[in-house]
């Protein structure tokens, strides 16, 4: 396999690892609007699942990183 197409292979899985994130935020904000004002414990679970997916995303960027670096050097 060439480095071609190792590299698109790995920009597919960095465009589908963004749109995951893009998909949870929106559906989570919108999940967020009926919850009343007062309840303040799903206001947090709301925000702890979205904050849960970006860093698990950014987890996941670290990874793609490596990945490429591993790629393109070895």
């Amino acid at each position: 396999m060439s480095l071609e197409v190792k590299l698109a292979l790995v920009f597919a899985a960095f465009v589908a690892v963004l749109a995951g994130v893009i998909f949870m935020a929106f559906r989570e904000r919108r999940l967020a609007r009926a919850i009343p004002e007062g309840d303040l414990q799903a206001q947090r679970a709301a925000d702890g699942r979205v904050l849960a997916t970006v860093f698990g995303a950014i987890l996941g960027g670290m990874a793609l990183t490596f990945l490429v670096a591993w790629l393109v050097f070895f």
